[in-house]
Parts: C-alpha cells; structure tokens; sequence
C-alpha cells in the first residue's frame, strides 16, 4: 500500500469517527415528548353546540374586521363536535380557502387548541410528528370558541396569509364570552 493511500484511509476513519456522535452524546439529547405533564394539556371540556345566532354574529363580526383592512376572507363556524354551523365568502376570497377555512375551524374545536399550536409545533419546536396526526392544520387562523370554561365551538379564517387570518378569527371569537 502506498502511504497516500494509507493516509487517505486515516482521514477518512477520523472523519467518520468525528460524524458519529458517541453514547454519551446521545444520552445528553433529550426528547421533549419524554416529559410527563402533570396536567393534561389543553383539557377544556366540550359544552353545547354553538347556536346559528351566535355563530352569524362572530362571523359577522370577523368579517368587519377583514373589511377595515381590505382582506378576502373565507370564515367557517362549526359546533362543539366539529360539525359546520355557518359559512360566508367574501366577494373575491380565494376559492382554495373554502376547505382551509372549514379545516380550521374543525381541528381548533376537535383537537381544543388554536391552529397556531400546530404551526408552532412544526415551525418553532420541530415536533414534525404532528403533521402525521388526522385532521391537524398547521396553520393560524382556527380558535375555539369557549363560554363558561367549555368549547361550544370555534371558528376558522382563510385566504389571506395566516397572520391575516388570525386577526380576523380572533376578532370574532370575541363575541363569545
């Protein structure tokens, strides 16, 4: 063999040595999922289905809001089981959104959290396993409607970017007390 050789092979087994984390490199990464919560996260209790009334007015209201800004908005509220209660377009809202609208509103009521815990999840924490659950949008703009410390329903914007969304879906969850 010839030392060059010889020594190309050194490098590389050193090179391949340094890629490989040891054992207790590995045992000082921790995984968040390993922590065992006291409490169970986001443990609101489900209540009456929202009326058609009340779920007009928050629409209503988040379409007021999109109109001061000049959005396009797309807005959906279902009941407490995920159900649609009511739907509007605004005149030249995204076709797409219709289904991003109804999407939000259904995961922010089912999973009892706001869309943005999702998006945050996969942005920010690099949970990317929540992608893989049924009916998860990671995407802003879905919020539980909650009276009385339970979700009677939520509510869910789309068509403008999710920032966009999220100002409107607050500002008619906020006609639910």
């Amino acid at each position: 063999m010839s030392p060059k050789f010889v020594l190309a092979v050194a490098v590389f087994c050193i090179a391949l040595l340094g890629a490989i984390p040891s054992q207790a490199q590995e045992a000082q990464k921790s995984n968040p999922l390993d922590i065992v919560p006291e409490r169970i996260p986001f443990d609101v209790p489900y209540g009456a289905p929202i009326s058609l009334e009340r779920a007009e007015i928050a629409i209503a209201t988040a379409i007021a809001e999109a109109r001061k800004h000049d959005w396009y908005l797309n807005f959906a509220v279902v009941d407490s089981g995920g159900n649609l209660v009511a739907f509007q377009r605004m005149d030249g809202a995204m076709l797409a959104s219709i289904q991003i609208a109804e999407h939000k509103a259904r995961a922010a009521a089912t999973f009892r959290r706001e869309t943005k815990v999702f998006e945050n999840a996969i942005q920010l924490s690099e949970l990317r396993y929540v992608a893989t659950l049924d009916g998860v949008i990671a995407s802003r703009g879905g919020i539980p409607l909650v009276e009385n410390g339970r979700i009677i329903g939520a509510i869910g914007c789309s068509g403008g970017t999710g920032s966009q969304d999220e100002v409107a879906c607050r500002a008619g969850a906020a006609t639910v007390k």
